[in-house]
Formats: structure tokens, sequence, C-alpha cells
């Protein structure tokens, strides 16, 4: 089958890989329907160095069961099933306290031997705890909106409930890319009625606009600060949702965030120290965040989207095939694609 390998820094290639069998019990095999790029692969896009037996590349996808281990009930071969960006039992202790990224059975897209989500088909490891299935039809338009249950609205929804989001609240959101849009739209279906979402990119935060943005504050660094401090009487907003992962961003939260007020991190960071002085420390600044659970939400968020409550498949702004996907790094990085379907 034809698959996403990276090389290092700026080299993505499609090749031939073998193809997926099932080796354990446990396991299933899907046909990819849909995957896409993830604003996380960016970063060893531009900084991964150069190898000879390359990384493979994809956690987001969506596809046909085509075959299953003896020991995988709840879904069967001709099922359409949505995979979370991690895969896990979804039965051991921190799954069922909904920490299924620290889940003991489960693990990451690519590395040892599993298949990552940007090839034809991949081998799902813990299928059963892993899988959602979805009651649609392979060409139904609700698919990149189901699609952004592997991440995107996962991961911004994620970030409104640690920050505890709710109809009492303010919230800034930084970045407008399509985790920061989809937090947008995760705080707007939580309650928040004013949401200021912070970003420069007109297209993207035309698209947070109609998410649920109140205001759009395009300004960065100090004069970020002061203009959403001036839009909050001086105050600052209760949530801050930081959906970069630089060390800028969060800076910026800091600044922006109100006495008592909560900093929620879903942005894969980039540094590795926080910048935590005392005036933080005595305002009872709360820095929460971290590695979303995708799979705890699945289910609750699926029916808004097949119901059309929200549509958060509105972040995908272009379509390649599976040989075009280097394209869809490029465009992506040069930020002249906000999120990018891949189907194969």
């Amino acid at each position: 089958m034809r698959a996403t390998v990276m090389y290092g820094a700026g080299d993505v290639r499609v090749e031939d890989v073998p193809d997926p069998k099932i080796q354990n019990p446990t396991d299933a095999i899907v046909r990819v329907v849909l995957a896409c790029v993830c604003g996380s692969d960016l970063w060893p896009y531009a900084s991964m160095p150069a190898t000879e037996q390359g990384r493979r590349m994809g956690h987001e996808f969506l596809g046909i069961v085509e075959e299953t281990g003896s020991q995988v009930s709840g879904v069967k071969a001709g099922d359409l099933v949505v995979a979370p960006f991690l895969w896990a039992d979804n039965t051991c202790v921190f799954c069922k306290e909904g920490l299924h990224v620290v889940c003991p059975h489960g693990g990451q897209w690519g590395p040892n031997g599993v298949d990552g989500g940007q090839g034809e088909a991949v081998r799902v490891p813990q299928a059963q705890g892993t899988l959602v299935k979805v009651p649609v039809a392979e060409d139904s338009a609700l698919l990149p909106s189901l699609l952004s249950l592997s991440d995107v609205l996962c991961t911004g929804h994620h970030s409104a409930v640690k920050a505890g989001v709710n109809e009492r609240t303010t919230v800034t959101v930084i970045g407008d890319g399509a985790v920061g849009l989809s937090a947008v739209l995760a705080a707007k279906r939580l309650g928040a009625e004013r949401i200021i979402l912070m970003g420069r990119h007109k297209d993207r935060t035309d698209l947070g606009v109609e998410f649920g943005a109140t205001e759009v504050v395009a300004e960065r660094g100090e004069e970020g600060i002061a203009r959403v401090r001036e839009l909050t009487g001086g105050m600052g907003t209760h949530a801050v949702l930081e959906c970069v992962g630089a060390l800028s961003a969060l800076e910026m939260g800091l600044g922006v965030v109100r006495p008592g007020g909560a900093i929620s991190r879903v942005g894969v960071p980039q540094y590795g120290e926080i910048p935590f002085g005392f005036m933080d420390f005595a305002k009872n600044v709360t820095i929460t965040g971290g590695v979303a659970p995708a799979r705890a939400y699945m289910e609750e968020l699926l029916p808004d989207i097949l119901e059309g409550r929200i549509e958060p498949g509105r972040v995908f702004d272009r379509t390649v095939g599976l040989d075009d996907t280097p394209d869809a790094y490029r465009a992506m990085a040069d930020r002249k694609a906000l999120k990018v379907l891949v189907k194969p």
C-alpha cells in the first residue's frame, strides 16, 4: 500500500510500504477513507533531524473496517469508524478516569511498527477500545466534521473543559489555527457568551466569528495584552485557551488572564519552563491543560455533529489525494492552508 513517511525537516514522501495485517487478536484493519495533516505535524516538518528509515505520519483518520481480530467486538467489517489520535484499550483504570492518553496498553500512530493515518490502510491496535462507529455512509457530507473528532475538536473541547468554561466565564482563545477555532466552537457550545479570539489571519478569524467569537484581537505581545485588557475593563478573562504551544502565546495568556482565572494549554509546548512568577501566584492563576484524551469526548460530541448543531469540519479548507500529501505539508507550513484533508 501507499503511505506518508517523513525523513527529516521538509522531506515528506509518499511511498510503498507493507500492507497491514492482523498481528494480535485485539487488532483491526481499517481502510482509510479520509485523513488529514495536523498542525502538530508541522513541528517535526520544521525541525526533524534527517533519518534513513523515516517516520510514518498521520494520527487523524476515519475509514471502513475490513477485518477484525478474534477478540474484537463492537465493530465489524463494513463499519465506518473514527480513530482518536492515540489508541487505547478504554478499559484500564486511567481510561475509566478519562485519561486515555496514559493508557498502559495504548500508544501513538506511527512509531513501533504501528501504521500512520496518512496512508491507504491502518492496523489498529486495541481496536475495540479505540474505534468509534459512526452511523453515516462513506460518502456522507459529514465526514470532515466527523474526522475532527480524531483530534482538533476534542482538543479544543479539552482546553475549554480544563479551564472550566461555562455560561458565566469570559474566554480568550490564543491562536487561529484549527485547534484554536475548535476551542472557540467548544467554548460557545459550553455556554460562554464572550469569547475573544487572538489571531491575525482574517480568513481564519472570520470563521472564528462564525463559530462564536465575539471579538477579534489581531495584535500580539504587549499590544495584544493591552487590547484584551482594554476590552475587559482592565480585568482580563476568566479562561484563557492557549492553542499554539509557543512561549510567547503562554506569556500573552499570563498577561490577559483574570485574577482567579485559568490558562488551559493544549498547544504542543515548544518550551521547557513556565514563566510563572510571584504576581501570577498571588493572583491565584491556575495553569492546566495537557494532551487531550480525545476518546473520552468523542461519544459526547458526536450527536452535535450528526444533528447539525456544530460543523467543525469547516476548518478544512483544502483536499488533496494521498500522493499530494507533501504539498499539503508545504501549504500549511506556508500558511496557504488552514488544515488539509487527505483522501487516499
